[in-house]
């Protein structure tokens, strides 16, 4: 497999599919429509979640056609990793393997968001963004806050979190599942 294709696909998959998973995690969090993280999002993710919404329909708790669109983009991806390698695709490795993607780009999209949410917060903490990434953080940090007291006027809870999530992403890996341990 020619290593740039591969790069390119994997990166615009992730994007995508981050996306998806971004913009429904938005919908889970009530984060405002008219926010320019919500509006990029949508504007990014459009044409692949609305036809999806006409057979899926969201819940006022989840935004299902943006989970089904995230998961399709990472079996796609998936596919065209076994292809790609000249392997026959099994379904069940095309599925695994998309599910394991998307769960390791939800961690690194909440990693993300904690440190745009951290960085934001002690350089311009009235920045315009400011509000929208507490909102998507917050959730994430809560039960992090309830347990870890603030260390003088210091919250650590975005380190402890960015350290659990990269103990996750240690464990949620395609060479821990042994139907993709030859990935």
């Amino acid at each position: 497999m020619n290593p740039v294709i591969w790069m390119l696909i994997e990166t615009v998959g992730s994007l995508l599919a981050a996306s998806c998973v971004l913009r429904a995690y938005a919908w889970r969090v009530h984060l405002n429509p008219n926010n320019p993280i919500s509006q990029f999002l949508n504007a990014l993710t459009d044409w692949l979640v609305r036809p999806i919404g006409r057979l899926v329909k969201p819940t006022r708790s989840m935004d299902w056609p943006s989970v089904v669109a995230g998961l399709l983009v990472a079996f796609v991806v998936a596919l065209l990793f076994f292809v790609l390698n000249g392997r026959t695709p099994n379904p069940g490795a095309v599925v695994l393997l998309g599910l394991v993607w998307v769960v390791r780009w939800s961690l690194y999209l909440m990693m993300g968001i904690i440190i745009l949410m951290a960085v934001i917060s002690l350089i311009n903490p009235y920045a315009p963004l400011a509000p929208a990434l507490n909102q998507l953080a917050g959730p994430i940090l809560a039960p992090i806050r309830r347990i870890l007291p603030l260390v003088g006027s210091f919250d650590l809870s975005p380190l402890v979190a960015i350290l659990v999530i990269q103990v996750l992403l240690a464990f949620v890996h395609p060479g821990n599942v042994p139907l993709l341990a030859g990935h």
